[in-house]
């Protein structure tokens, strides 16, 4: 029985690790969590918790996935790269997100990437660093969506649609605010149904007021709850720039956006509040031209559709630990990067502590 790690820093990784627990499950072998930073609220009770660095190094995992950027280099086991998200491009230039993913930063033996276009980046970067390889899995956050969407299809609109509302949280680029008014007026209309959530980091004012909006059209889920489940629940996505946008796209449903900052023909996108409800009803009718730019964009950001990434993944595992692993040297020393890992793993691992005790009191 071979045992797996998950390094958890942000509340997003549950959702991104879950399918590739259940992939582990079903092969009879064993998974763990760390989790350091964020709350460990949302494990469940058949979910193994390790809270120390001293229970990790017991575990003796062989590998340790992180969907995040940095992990600490002293784990047992390989480290895998799985992403936080898809890459995507801006009408052919990088954006700051996608510069962010196809850094390197020396951490990890194995890249498991998404589509053939950043599988190509990251082999070339491997071919210049000597030190990691790649595999394209695809990404084990869509396994639940892609199987979704090949059992049920495409939504149907009715009288009263719903609207999955979604916002990230820079003053730059958040429709948060700008679209309150104009959501509380739609929900009182009760016309439409909304599920509304805002990212983790968002402005402590706007999660409140949008809170205060529950109601029978209004549900509000907080930021450390399970998205996926959430998703087929709705006929049509409200957005700005959160990546969720094109997670949402894999159930083939459409998305309105206000002052997105990665447009395209795959989305409808309005300048004004009061543009949302038309932009919505419009998408609703699924125009050809959005539908099919929408499935193209979707094949370009994901190779799959089986719902199988996380058996990749464990599979391209395989292949490291079998083929791989003694091919390559020792990865950059970064000793300063490491100090600063050291002290970074200090302090989220008290900040989760002091979360724990808040929830076990409260």
């Amino acid at each position: 029985m071979a045992r797996y790690l998950f390094f958890v820093n942000q509340p997003y990784s549950y959702s991104i690790l879950r399918p590739l627990q259940e992939a582990i499950r079903a092969r009879g072998d064993e998974v763990a969590w760390f989790v350091a930073g964020c709350s460990a609220a949302p494990l469940s009770e058949d979910e193994l918790r390790l809270e120390t660095v001293r229970e990790v190094m017991a575990y003796g995992a062989v590998a340790t996935f992180v969907p995040g950027d940095w992990v600490p280099w002293f784990f047992p086991g390989i480290k895998v790269e799985v992403f936080h998200g898809l890459a995507r491009n801006k009408r052919g230039h990088e954006t700051e997100a996608e510069s962010d993913h196809y850094r390197i930063r020396g951490w990890f033996d194995l890249y498991c990437t998404h589509a053939e276009g950043d599988t190509e980046r990251f082999q070339e970067l491997a071919r210049e660093k000597g030190f990691f390889s790649v595999a394209h899995t695809g990404w084990p956050k869509l396994d639940p969506l892609l199987k979704e969407a090949e059992s049920s299809g495409p939504a149907e609109s009715s009288d009263r649609p719903t609207v999955f509302f979604a916002s990230t949280f820079s003053r730059s680029v958040t429709a948060a605010p700008a679209l309150y008014d104009e959501i509380a007026r739609m929900a009182d209309s009760g016309r439409w149904h909304f599920l509304v959530t805002l990212h983790p980091k968002m402005d402590p004012e706007w999660v409140v007021r949008y809170r205060a909006l529950a109601g029978p059209n209004l549900t509000f889920i907080e930021s450390d709850e399970d998205l996926i489940p959430y998703l087929p629940q709705a006929d049509v996505m409200l957005c700005d720039t959160s990546s969720i946008m094109f997670e949402f796209m894999f159930l083939d449903r459409p998305v309105v956006t206000l002052n997105t900052r990665m447009p395209g023909p795959w989305l409808i996108d309005v300048a004004e509040a009061s543009e949302v409800e038309p932009a919505l009803e419009r998408a609703l009718q699924r125009p050809e031209s959005l539908v099919s730019a929408m499935r193209a964009y979707c094949r370009e950001l994901h190779s799959f559709t089986d719902g199988r990434s996380s058996e990749r993944v464990l599979e391209a595992v395989d292949w490291f630990l079998r083929e791989e692993r003694d091919k390559f040297g020792r990865k950059p020393l970064n000793l300063w990067r490491k100090l600063r890992i050291w002290f970074r793993l200090r302090r989220d691992l008290a900040e989760t502590r002091y979360r724990s005790a808040l929830e076990n009191r409260q």
